[in-house]
């Protein structure tokens, strides 16, 4: 057999930290021969009913020779990786091929006989189900598509780590032994598998940060006023439910407590488990207390410490190392340069965080990678918050810095199932891995709003931020959320106005808005609002300044009842004159009227004069500011007159109204949940993929194969790309090449009158507007002329490489893309032809594959749609045609990751059937697809 050039290199990129099922961590690693002391510890502290299970004998300890043959691999047809915490083994797993004569690597095969052990103490960790997928994945890299295995019948727990992997399979038992073979390439119901089990080891691993029984706060100044010393007086101030600790190495021999709680100079010196430390120290002192939180067992670290990756590469490489140094004991990281962690829970009530001031309790949750955004976010919640019956306020909070380990995809994870959340509010600004956080982000939409904004959109991450490179402009990025049910808003004000409507109000059943209050002004702006964020108000009923109270109910209880209206926008200036309705009784009127109708929201525009917001905000102004238990918090100071926005504090059991400065506010909040909605809608019917017979999948699979020995990387010529599109059933109209007049001629008898003269070189390439095109050439005269024109008007023929086609049905040209993005993946995009639209923008995008609703909802999505379906009189166009051939498309590219760009343009659509007149294609080798291989940490 010859040997394979890698045989004996240490394969470096297998390493890998995973999330194990009770939310800790190990790190997965090829077995080298410097392991020989490590696999005979690990060996000796296996019980002997496990050393049965795995050698079907008794086997009490290794020999020489086993070591030997346990830690000298070849990493090609004998590998062994190791799971590791704390720099020791706690599970090992091995794989030798099988020879086409059925003995271990005697002949190349694509078969491998697997075999695992796991320490009795971390068994039902999750930790051999993590290492099947990492040899799994080492396999496939090798040539092995199957894996067999022999298993005692006794040993249910490895027969379950086998059939629960969701792999294609067969079982049989012969000689008293179960033997299970099984297939190693992806399926969906392993890949379903496999993300079921990342969601609960990484909300898990969240859910031990946020909810600890113990914390730590390691940097507590002997002074009042640092970092350390803050924090730990807010986790105290709080109410923390669990037990806390100060820790500072510099307290005087003898010092036993620290303003009140129990202090140590070492994490060491803890009698108890602790489950959380809080780390501000220096960051050069790091190092030294993650090695004490990790050799007592500490679960995690949030560490406010700033030098790290924010302040240029040597604080970056700090950072890589802390993560690594933390990873190696199990531990995972908020932070470095992290503002805290919230939870609100009367469970909890931990302020592990810089923010004096603990939000209401509520049912948000809120995570901003930006202290400062942090900070602001808090801030307008708790103003604008209310009460505590039906308290709008947050469940928990994380600011994560830097996010070196936990990021947004983490805490989505946890939110996703968290009863203590119903909507999630998310300050980014940067995504480490989009395709995730795209996944993540539609499951997490379907149950609960998720709403975004994003900074640095238009630049760089911020410095402390490692993020992949993605070629997408962030236009495109946005849409792909939008796709996934992201309600994407742009300022962090419109961020708390949505997330206040959504967390106080149901959702509306659809675009059609009631508009009634005491302004005609108030209202006729309100109407506007609505027909600029596509809603379809019914003109505004004017109450006139002498509505009363009663008035005011009676209009919102009749706009509420009336079956054609979604949702009310009541306005309100406030009373003047001796007699006219007073604050009170109209918030008292507002809340009464929709408690009856809980199923429409209600919005308030207000003018911030007079008494009305105090009116109905007095409830939340006389209530106290804490949950049962707490050490009440002092109310921020006074906010400006467009931040003190009221609520009304509804019944019981209802929810609260909220208040909004402008019209253009509330209604663009409306508008949004509106959308939303209507996508939680059709979420529920996401379409299919459809299937067409006459798709040659295995032909164009063996065409891009030889293409791709030609080299790398390269853009197909004119017949590959037809013959290659036209195993999808995409036909491509013919262009001959015309590189003399004579030449242009014969093309055109060869096609047939009418044709078309088209210049290809780049800069006047479907440039109809340029004159780089000619169109409705009905003879030779006319074309010959129409070809003297162009030469004489943009150069010789070699520099305009003109090429002949037959004239298409006239119709309306658009354009068709498809790329595969390395951060976000396959991404098709549609708009219609021209500068125009490249100058607005007017794309649309999905993520691939797409669904036949879908696509059709990507052609309606363009604001230039119109044009498509008979704008003006014009004849509609064959939208099913066009729809389908985006699924072809999208069916090409997904079936096969090596086109990695597709180009349809101009798509002429014509009211019977459409011509593509311009296509290019893209080859190259796939880019590697982290969603398809094992579950791992992103890498520090």
């Amino acid at each position: 057999m010859q040997t394979s050039p890698d045989r004996h290199e240490y394969p470096a990129h297998w390493e890998a930290d995973v999330v194990l099922r009770d939310g800790g961590t190990a790190r997965i690693r090829p077995i080298t021969v410097d392991d020989a002391d490590r696999l005979v510890s690990f060996y000796e502290q296996v019980s002997d009913e496990s050393k049965y299970y795995r050698f079907f004998a008794p086997y009490p300890r290794l020999s020489a020779k086993d070591v030997h043959r346990f830690t000298h691999h070849d990493f090609v047809d004998r590998v062994g990786l190791a799971a590791t915490v704390g720099g020791e083994f706690i599970a090992t797993v091995r794989y030798d091929r099988i020879g086409a004569d059925g003995t271990p690597a005697s002949a190349p095969a694509d078969e491998a006989e697997v075999a695992f052990l796991v320490q009795d103490a971390h068994q039902g960790r999750g930790v051999a189900s993590a290492l099947l997928e990492h040899i799994g994945a080492v396999a496939r890299e090798r040539g092995i598509r199957r894996f067999a295995a022999e298993v005692l019948p006794a040993n249910n727990k490895m027969i379950k780590v086998f059939t629960d992997a969701g792999y294609t399979q067969k079982r049989s038992f012969e000689d008293g032994v179960v033997r299970l073979e099984f297939d190693l390439e992806p399926t969906d119901r392993s890949l379903a598998v496999q993300y079921a089990r990342e969601h609960r080891a990484e909300a898990r691993s969240v859910q031990r940060l946020l909810a600890p029984g113990s914390v730590a706060v390691v940097g507590a100044g002997r002074t009042p006023g640092g970092v350390g010393r803050s924090v730990l007086g807010n986790i105290r101030d709080a109410g923390y439910s669990g037990r806390l600790y100060a820790v500072n190495k510099a307290l005087p021999e003898g010092q036993k407590e620290l303003d009140g709680v129990p202090a140590h100079r070492s994490v060491r010196d803890i009698d108890g488990p602790v489950d959380l430390a809080v780390v501000a120290v220096p960051a050069e002192h790091v190092p030294e207390v993650v090695t004490e939180c990790g050799e007592h067992g500490v679960q995690g670290l949030v560490v406010v410490s700033a030098g790290y990756a924010e302040s240029g590469p040597e604080g970056r490489e700090r950072q890589r190392a802390l993560v690594r140094h933390a990873r190696t004991y199990g531990m995972r990281i908020i932070g470095p340069n992290a503002f805290g962690i919230i939870n609100t829970s009367p469970r909890v009530r931990l302020n592990a965080s810089l923010a004096p001031e603990v939000p209401r309790p509520g049912r948000i949750g809120l995570f901003a990678q930006s202290g400062a955004i942090g900070i602001a976010l808090l801030s307008r919640l708790h103003r604008r918050g209310g009460g505590v019956t039906g308290v709008t306020g947050v469940s928990t909070f994380v600011s994560s810095g830097n996010r070196a380990d936990v990021s947004g995809n983490d805490v989505l994870q946890y939110w996703y199932e968290d009863p203590d959340t119903d909507v999630v509010l998310m300050y980014l600004e940067s995504i480490g891995n989009p395709r995730k956080f795209t996944r993540l982000a539609r499951r997490t939409a379907a149950a609960k709003p998720l709403v975004v904004v994003q900074g640095a959109r238009h630049g760089a991450a911020p410095q402390g931020h490692a993020v992949r490179a993605t070629r997408l402009p962030h236009a495109t990025v946005s849409a792909l959320l939008r796709q996934a049910g992201v309600i994407r808003v742009d300022t962090i004000t419109e961020l708390v106005d949505a997330g206040l409507l959504l967390d106080r109000q149901p959702l509306p059943a659809g675009p059609r808005v009631a508009i009634l209050g005491n302004s005609e002004s108030l209202g006729l702006l309100t109407y506007d609002a609505c027909l600029a964020e596509g809603l379809r108000p019914h003109p505004p009923q004017d109450l006139t300044t002498a509505a009363s109270a009663a008035d005011f109910h009676a209009a919102l209880s009749r706009a509420l009842a009336d079956d054609r209206c979604d949702a009310v926008v009541v306005t309100a200036i406030p009373a003047v004159g001796e007699g006219s309705v007073g604050d009170a009784a109209l918030a008292q009127a507002l809340r009464s009227a929709s408690a009856a109708a809980p199923a429409k929201p209600v919005l308030v525009v207000h003018v911030e004069l007079g008494g009305l917001a105090e009116a109905l905000s007095a409830a939340a102004s006389t209530a106290p500011q804490a949950a049962a238990g707490t050490p009440s918090q002092t109310a921020p100071g006074p906010a400006p007159v467009e931040e003190r926005l009221p609520t009304t504090e509804a019944p019981e059991g209802a929810r609260l109204i909220p208040a909004y400065p402008a019209a253009e506010r509330a209604v663009r909040a409306l508008g949004q949940a509106v959308t939303y909605a209507q996508w939680r809608r059709d979420a529920s019917d996401p379409g299919k993929v459809p299937e067409y017979e006459d798709i040659d999948e295995k032909g164009a699979a063996a065409l891009i194969d030889g293409l791709l020995t030609r080299g790398q990387g390269l853009t197909l010529g004119t017949d590959d790309t037809c013959d290659l599109l036209g195993h999808y059933g995409v036909q491509v109209h013919r262009a001959l090449p015309a590189p003399t007049p004579d030449a242009a001629a014969e093309a055109a008898r060869t096609l047939g009158y009418p044709v078309a003269l088209k210049a290809t070189a780049p800069h006047l390439r479907h440039r109809a507007d340029l004159g780089g095109v000619r169109l409705d050439l009905a003879g030779e005269d006319q074309l010959r002329q129409a070809y003297a024109e162009l030469t004489e008007q943009f150069g010789a023929p070699e520099e305009l490489r003109p090429v002949v086609q037959r004239m298409a049905p006239r119709g309306v040209d658009v354009v068709v893309r498809a790329v595969i993005d390395p951060a976000a993946g396959a991404v098709l995009s549609f708009g219609l032809a021209g500068a125009a639209s490249q100058l607005l923008g007017d794309t649309a995008h999905r993520l691939i594959p797409v669904t036949d609703r879908e696509a059709t909802s990507l052609v309606r999505s363009i604001r230039t749609a119109p044009l498509l379906f008979g704008w003006r009189g014009s004849a509609p166009a064959d939208t099913r045609a066009l729809e389908e051939l985006l699924l072809r498309v999208s069916r090409l590219v997904d079936d096969h990751p090596e086109v990695v760009a597709v180009t349809l343009e101009p798509v002429v659509v014509a009211s019977h059937g459409l011509s593509v007149l311009g296509a290019s294609v893209r080859l190259a080798p796939p880019p590697a697809r982290d969603d398809l291989g094992p579950r791992t940490l992103p890498a520090y």
